[in-house]
């Protein structure tokens, strides 16, 4: 039984370090002069939304000021910009925006599953099941699905394993917080 465990514990090693090489840059001649930098969350507070990004998803704060500017009318315009990073430093950030003043109205309506509009991001994390209690507890969270195993098809036949969870943000974002067990899907599927 114990041989089974570490041998399970080697492949699961193995393959995690398989899935991490294949998150590489697309090929100088395959670019295209694109990139998406970042998705930037207006939210309502930044220090309740860095409890999530920051300490219990462990993205990395780069980038913390105040942003003054003057209206029109004589005041002065201020938000809050923070942004976070996982492993690259150019794509894939998270801003965090906070308007202080003037404040912003709040969206009215509330779904209980995404919509059209709604953006779905997706982190993948490959501590989910050590990560997942601080992800759940930290403040305005609401857990809408727990981790569990799900397998995507692949279009060439096969399955592409991946334990997904899904939460809503302090601000009513829904991130699919993953776990990808195989190899990304590619255009060849």
């Amino acid at each position: 039984m114990r041989k089974i465990t570490l041998l399970m514990v080697v492949v699961s090693l193995l393959g995690a370090c398989a899935i991490s090489t294949n998150a590489a840059p697309v090929a100088d001649e395959k670019r295209i002069p694109v990139d998406i930098r970042r998705t930037t969350f207006i939210v309502n507070d930044a220090d309740k939304s860095l409890k999530l990004y920051r300490d219990a998803l462990g993205l990395k704060v780069i980038y913390d000021q105040d942003i003054n500017t003057p209206m029109e009318d004589g005041n002065i315009r201020k938000r809050r910009l923070v942004l976070l990073e996982a492993n690259d430093d150019y794509v894939g950030l998270i801003g965090i925006l906070q308007y202080i003043y003037p404040l912003k109205p709040q969206r009215k309506e509330k779904f209980d599953e995404p919509v059209p509009g709604d953006p779905i991001i997706v982190i993948n994390a490959t501590d989910l099941d050590t990560r997942w209690e601080k992800i759940a507890s930290s403040p305005g969270v609401k857990v809408i699905e727990a981790p569990k195993l799900v397998h995507y098809p692949r279009a060439g036949g096969g399955k592409i394993a991946v334990k997904m969870s899904m939460i809503q943000d302090p601000d009513g974002y829904w991130l699919e917080i993953n776990h990808l067990l195989d190899a990304p899907a590619k255009a060849s599927d």
